[in-house]
């Protein structure tokens, strides 16, 4: 399949007025922040040149083009996976595009594991950083000069100021809000205990199957990042019993509630930034 994120970006100029600062991937659980918005434009991936069909459980699969409390914002309503068998390019072909449109700030949201016993499932967690365990790197293959260089630093993929924002903003609402280190693995099959027990040992906090490679390739365009996660159930380092789909969507329609209003102040204050 030949990607042309430049075409795709063209096209979707095409069918958007005007193409906002802020884009937004929405994770397992949050297609619903999308819909408190004042939509103006709904394309269905399977529309867009370039797009693959999303198989994750709770993934719409729509771009929104939307009004949050009166700022604009691009929602990718839904995620493509390294584990629904897609190659590494495409599942960053959303996030090569958005960056062709001049997408400045790029906010991803996941459901996650914990593997902290003090992030209880609905948690929202802060991303500061990540470990990339998936096997591959977005970047593998010919660079794009245009959009990056060959080698780009990942010191700080998660902005320092975005982070320090999100805490006050937590703060001044009396939202709990927690910090924590993110470890991406291909899936789809959840993780063995022991493995979990290594993730820990190495420092990461959350477990899940996506973010990092949209990351990697949205910093690579020198697009700023805020990452937030939402814990929607522990790692089996502390319990035994299986997971179950129900039960990561409950929590992350549960913990979405304390998402939206720290996001509507986030974008209000960047948009003045």
């Amino acid at each position: 399949m030949n990607l042309d994120y430049r075409y795709t970006a063209n096209w979707l100029k095409e069918h958007i007025q005007q193409v906002p600062p802020i884009a937004m991937i929405l994770g397992t659980g949050l297609n619903n922040i999308a819909e408190k918005s004042e939509i103006k434009t709904k394309i269905p991936y399977a529309e867009i040149p370039g797009f693959v069909p999303t198989t994750a459980p709770e993934h719409k699969g729509n771009l929104i083009v939307g009004e949050l409390n009166g700022y604009p914002i691009i929602y990718l309503q839904g995620r493509f996976h390294y584990y629904e068998g897609y190659s590494m390019p495409m599942v960053v072909f959303p996030t090569r595009v958005l960056a062709s449109l001049g997408v400045k700030t790029l906010i991803v949201t996941n459901a996650s594991g914990s593997l902290r016993e003090n992030l209880s499932p609905a948690s929202l967690v802060l991303i500061t950083d990540h470990i990339n365990f998936m096997g591959t790197n977005p970047l593998i293959g010919q660079n794009d000069e245009n959009l990056g260089e060959r080698f780009p630093s990942m010191n700080n993929p998660y902005d320092l100021q975005y982070i320090d924002l999100c805490e006050k903003i937590a703060l001044q609402k009396d939202i709990p809000i927690h910090k924590g280190v993110y470890i991406a693995v291909s899936g789809p099959s959840l993780e063995t205990r022991a493995e979990c027990a290594a993730f820990a040992s190495w420092g990461a906090d959350l477990v899940g199957m996506s973010t990092v490679p949209e990351v990697i390739v949205a910093r690579h365009s020198q697009i700023r990042v805020l990452g937030l996660s939402i814990v929607t159930n522990y790692s089996n380092l502390f319990h035994n019993q299986a997971h179950s789909q129900e039960e990561i969507r409950q929590n992350a329609e549960k913990a979405s509630t304390n998402l939206l209003p720290i996001l509507i102040e986030f974008i209000q204050n960047i948009h003045f930034s």
